[in-house]
């Protein structure tokens, strides 16, 4: 069990919700450049394994880092934290 507290856990938007059990969430990530010192944002796209197909398109979700599931699918979906209007 000490092994799961080591796994990511992010924060995004869910921007696809095509695929049956699957969502596409973008994570966002923002930090100082090293050199310029200018806000610099990162955004990466994960599919997120979601059995019951809760999520909706622009909710806010936690995801966790998980074993593979399928070919691209490494992330399960966690909780809905923000529901889209």
């Amino acid at each position: 069990m000490a092994n799961r507290k080591l796994r990511k856990s992010l924060v995004g938007v869910v921007v696809s919700v095509k695929n049956t059990k699957t969502a596409i969430v973008k994570v966002e990530r923002k930090f100082n450049h090293p050199l310029y010192k200018k806000m610099v944002i990162h955004h990466k796209k994960y599919a997120v394994h979601d059995e019951k197909s809760v999520a909706k398109l622009n909710d806010v979700v936690r995801i966790s880092e998980t074993r593979p599931i399928s070919k691209t699918k490494h992330f399960y979906l966690v909780k809905v934290i923000k529901k889209a209007v």
